[in-house]
């Protein structure tokens, strides 16, 4: 059975995967067997499909109707993988910048960015598999369309994902108010990828440390941070001003 965009019911989200409905996030009943779940578990092995285990109250709250102890979120948009992106692009004879988001848990801010990001000309946004916003109404309203126009990547390992584009030779830029260097003294016309952390954590150190470059935007005023969706307006289109040059 379904409710916008949500899938409850063991058979009904087997079949959804199998049909090629893009699974965004799935809630499981704490301590659930059965045989389905079990098939179900390979189909979360092979989609990478990120899953969480909850307390029944959990589900009850999103539906009263007979969830099975499952509740999936279908993704309104789909992910593509970075593998097949990269190479593309260079074969195009393309400059590729990146936007790799770390935290990014508002829908809003993930909208907001996605919209500026596509104006920027950004060629993918990299999303890790877990801790960042459900990608639903909310966001692709505020991204004003913007979530199905540019390529979304969905990375269940970060780290790797890094060490992956440095490996094609793209340097990591991560906007950090810990950066020595301001955010336009960054090269962005060679190939890039730019990370934003959130408001609250900011960037992850391990992701920090095997940062090229780490750069700050310059604040005078009392408050310590911008929203990230206006950093990362800032970042991007000083990448567009210099590559325009």
């Amino acid at each position: 059975m379904k409710d916008d965009n949500i899938i409850f019911g063991l058979r009904p989200i087997i079949e959804a995967i199998k049909a090629g409905k893009e699974a965004e996030k799935l809630l499981i009943r704490n301590g659930l067997q059965s045989d389905l779940y079990f098939e179900l578990k390979e189909l979360i092995k092979i989609h990478q499909i990120p899953f969480q285990y909850v307390p029944i109250e959990k589900l009850n709250r999103i539906t009263r109707k007979n969830h099975q102890g499952l509740i999936c979120f279908i993704s309104p948009v789909n992910y593509v993988p970075l593998e097949n992106i990269i190479p593309l692009l260079f074969e195009e004879g393309k400059t590729p910048l990146l936007l790799i988001l770390d935290k990014i848990t508002d829908v809003r801010n993930l909208g907001a960015i996605a919209r500026t990001a596509e104006c920027a000309g950004v060629n993918a946004i990299i999303i890790p598999s877990r801790g960042s916003a459900l990608i639903g109404p909310d966001a692709i309203k505020t991204s004003a369309g913007a979530l199905f126009k540019i390529p979304l990547c969905r990375s269940a390992n970060l780290k790797e994902t890094i060490a992956y584009l440095k490996e094609c030779g793209i340097r990591i830029i991560s906007c950090s108010e810990k950066g020595e260097n301001f955010y336009y003294q960054a090269d962005f016309t060679n190939p890039s990828a730019i990370i934003l952390g959130s408001e609250e954590d900011g960037i992850s150190p391990e992701y920090l440390k095997l940062s090229d470059m780490i750069v700050k935007i310059p604040l005078h005023g009392e408050i310590e941070s911008l929203n990230v969706s206006v950093a990362s307006g800032i970042v991007l289109f000083e990448a567009l001003k210099q590559r325009a040059l």
